[in-house]
């Protein structure tokens, strides 16, 4: 069988798939199950565009890694071919343990558990099935491998995931602060004492890239009415949880039903094999057939949650840079639970608050390097002209208040 296939993508245009193995690992049933699994949760409910998924943004980092490796040989790094399938699995994978809604539901699932850690138990799986074929990969994706700066390219803060997330949620948006010069970035890299660094004339480019970041934070992942479905969303499954925990029967497939019906934290996921296996069978298809099936629970909660999130008529969202005014947060929830017929506990389903933050750069932690023209290496926020690099440093944090636009 041929297995070196091209894939026509509407970001790049034609994707090699460059191995065998690399083929072999996108036919396998853990990775196909990202064909079912949205990039962006909830956005397409503000950007309806916004329907591009896991399984096309890991094969968009794919192409780009093999982008990047080419530079760097080019520019006289020694990498075997070895390495350079083994790097391209481990960008292939890394988001192979993303849950149903990506980051909408990290936590409700299964609490205490990030989808970095069940990419790594996946990786470990495969690693076994395929007779230690992974070992070298999986190295590259913890950081192990002695080549530092082969991980740099898989997870830090100018990697080929990053790079491909913007390009591609603001593809498939239309927002095109987004934009970045991922290409121009690549050629522009290199390695200095085992880290990646940029060069120095390639500096606007991280400049408009750390920016873009930022407004894509605002814009899209933490627009006010992206937050409002992910909550709600959130708050189905926390509440169909309390009501099958009290014995009540609810319909919905087998892989979910095992996870509302065991109250699974991080220990017993980790002690119990076969959680990892249920988990790498639920997608995004689970969670709409049950939130379908629960509009007509008995539960008001579960089915007034539910109605609302297939009728969009989603929560009302203020964000404010200090903490909501506790009497209003009292009045609201005194009119949720009067005008739903409700307990005050009950109404915390309705009226809550919590908080979003945004820090499109963190210095120190995987720094991004410039490649002075004198041979030293500067921070990007100490090579730069730009004063607004400072404030992007910083986390911004914001408080919401969430509540149904009828109690007003």
């Amino acid at each position: 069988m041929n297995k070196k296939k091209i894939i026509n993508d509407p970001v790049y245009g034609f994707i090699s798939i460059p191995t065998d193995l690399v083929f072999d690992l996108i036919e396998h049933p853990y990775f196909q199950r990202l064909r079912y699994i949205k990039q962006l949760g909830m956005t397409h409910l503000v950007y309806p565009g916004a329907l591009h998924t896991r399984f096309h943004h890991a094969l968009g980092a794919l192409h780009l890694m093999s982008l990047a490796i080419e530079t760097l040989r080019y520019k006289g790094q020694v990498i075997t071919e070895a390495e350079e399938e083994a790097v391209s699995i481990a960008i292939l994978l890394h988001d192979i343990g993303h849950g149903p809604f990506s980051h909408a539901l990290e936590q409700v699932i299964v609490e205490g558990v990030w989808h970095e850690d069940i990419s790594k138990l996946l990786m470990h799986k495969l690693n076994e099935q395929l007779d230690g074929r992974l070992t070298m990969a999986v190295e590259i994706f913890n950081g192990t491998y002695p080549k530092k700066f082969l991980h740099q390219l898989v997870s830090s803060q100018l990697d080929m995931d990053r790079m491909d997330y913007l390009n591609r949620d603001s593809f498939f948006t239309g927002v095109s602060e987004g934009v970045i010069s991922s290409d121009r970035i690549i050629k522009m890299l290199n390695v200095v004492d085992d880290h990646i660094v940029v060069e120095e004339k390639g500096i606007y480019s991280i400049e408009k890239f750390l920016i873009a970041r930022r407004l894509m934070y605002w814009q899209v992942y933490l627009h006010k009415t992206v937050i409002s479905a992910e909550q709600l969303l959130s708050n189905i499954l926390k509440r169909a949880r309390e009501v099958a925990l009290k014995g009540d029967e609810l319909n919905c497939t087998p892989a979910l039903n095992h996870f509302l019906v065991n109250s699974i934290n991080n220990e017993m996921f980790m002690l119990e094999r076969r959680n990892l296996e249920i988990l790498a069978g639920l997608d995004d298809t689970d969670i709409m057939a049950a939130v379908k099936i629960w509009e007509n629970s008995s539960d008001f909660v579960l089915a007034k949650l539910c109605r609302d999130l297939i009728t969009r008529n989603l929560y009302h969202v203020d964000i404010t840079n200090e903490l909501p005014d506790p009497k209003l947060v009292n009045e609201l929830t005194e009119k949720a639970v009067i005008k739903y017929g409700i307990t005050k506990e009950e109404a915390g389903y309705f009226v809550f608050t919590d908080a979003v933050r945004n820090n499109a750069y963190k210095v120190g932690d995987g720094s991004i390097l410039i490649l002075m023209k004198d041979g030293t290496v500067k921070d990007i926020t100490a090579a730069s002209d730009n004063s607004n690099l400072e404030a992007l440093a910083k986390t911004v944090k914001k408080y919401i208040l969430c509540y149904p636009k009828d109690l007003v």
